[in-house]
């Protein structure tokens, strides 16, 4: 560049110009996930958040499916075939309006329908995808236990062969969209190894009652799944895996919507500590004219818009084929844990207000808590990584 030529201006809503990386088809998708997410959420998730449900849920998963966020990266049978970054940018916006509705999509596209897209027969990816896609019928993905959490070879569910059908037993803990999905992903025990199977939840057994007395994700659906005898069709099982591998590649394809996710968490409350720094006065000024709260700003920022870089990376590496499972470890392990420090950083330059649902902090802060634990805690990507970087397996 000459010396001559002019520079662009300093935009403090993309410091790096990373919005340059991005191709018009990307944008286009951001701005329509940022201006549903604007209209159809933000007026009313902070009620839906105090009042801790989330109604309306069968229509905004219609909505969302309308504008193909619904298993987006997946293709065929009605879904967008998005790329990875296209998706990534959805879950960002969509988390920044709230992390139950990110949740209610990365379970639906990331867990449920990614299951029966990689690993299900024609005749399930026929039976259930489109409607899926669609936001016609919600799904859900059952392996997480109460006893077993970050243990899931330990799981107690199982399943039995009872002639030419499967019988199931067991239950299944902290469940996104459980109590109103149409269609359950269970991972059980059998004879032959851990197997999938596809449970309509309207077949005789099954169960999922709402769990109640959340002080985290609270405008989001969550249940337990409970199987007592449910009976199955042998075309019920997912065919195309057996073992761990299974629900574990899902669960780096949803982890890698949490690693965009939690930045936009993170993002909504930069702003809102960097709108409230430019008006808030003490001592005969705004508070964003102190050292101090510059400093604050500053951090933050740098912290939120590296992990979009990171996020971004990891996106281009999905994008040709070569994103390895520790490297999506790396991006949560990261994102998730800057992202609530920069919540907490910003409910200090809001101070008393910083607790209020007037403004979005608290209640990011609250839901980054759960995002830490899920789909891997915070000590399991440490292994992975440690693993990883030593060849040495510390797990057991």
């Amino acid at each position: 560049m000459s010396a001559s030529a002019k520079l662009p201006p300093f935009d403090a809503a993309d410091p790096l110009g990373i919005d340059d990386l991005l191709e018009p088809e990307d944008l286009a998708v951001r701005d329509t996930v940022r201006t549903w997410a604007a209209d159809r959420v933000l007026p009313y998730v902070a009620d839906w958040y105090e009042q801790g449900e989330l109604p309306g849920i069968r229509d905004l998963a219609r909505e969302l499916g309308s504008i193909g966020a619904l298993g987006m990266s997946l293709t065929g049978y009605g879904c967008a075939g998005a790329s990875a970054v296209q998706y990534g940018l959805a879950c960002l916006e969509l988390e920044a309006a709230d992390s139950g509705i990110r949740s209610l999509v990365s379970v639906q596209g990331s867990l449920a329908m990614y299951a029966i897209h990689r690993f299900g027969s024609e005749e399930q990816k026929l039976e259930w995808l489109p409607r899926m896609a669609a936001g016609e019928v919600i799904g859900c993905f059952g392996l997480t236990e109460p006893d077993h959490g970050s243990d899931p070879a330990s799981m107690r569910t199982h399943a039995k062969r009872d002639g030419d059908d499967w019988v199931l037993n067991g239950r299944k803990m902290w469940i996104t969209n459980g109590s109103v999905a149409g269609v359950a992903v269970v991972w059980a025990r059998t004879e032959e190894g851990i197997r999938g199977f596809v449970v309509p939840t309207d077949s005789p057994g099954f169960s999922a009652p709402e769990i109640k007395h959340k002080w985290s994700l609270r405008a989001s659906v969550t249940s337990e799944l409970v199987l007592d005898d449910v009976r199955l069709p042998a075309t019920a099982v997912l065919p195309e895996v057996t073992g761990l591998r299974g629900p574990l590649s899902c669960l780096s394809h949803a982890r890698y919507g949490i690693v965009w996710g939690a930045m936009g968490a993170a993002r909504s409350s930069f702003e809102a500590a960097l709108d409230y720094a430019r008006s808030r006065e003490q001592f005969g000024r705004p508070i964003g004219g102190f050292q101090l709260t510059q400093a604050k700003l500053a951090d933050m920022a740098v912290e939120l818009h590296k992990g979009i870089l990171l996020a971004h990376h990891l996106g281009r590496r999905m994008d040709a084929g070569r994103l390895r499972p520790e490297q999506v470890s790396f991006g949560k392990l990261n994102n998730v844990r800057e992202a609530i420090e920069i919540c907490r950083t910003a409910r200090t330059i809001l101070g008393a207000n910083g607790i209020s649902l007037e403004y979005p902090v608290m209640r990011h802060a609250t839901n980054l808590e759960s995002v830490l634990t899920y789909e891997g805690t915070v000590e399991m990507h440490q292994l992975v990584l440690g693993k990883a970087l030593t060849g040495l397996d510390a797990f057991r």
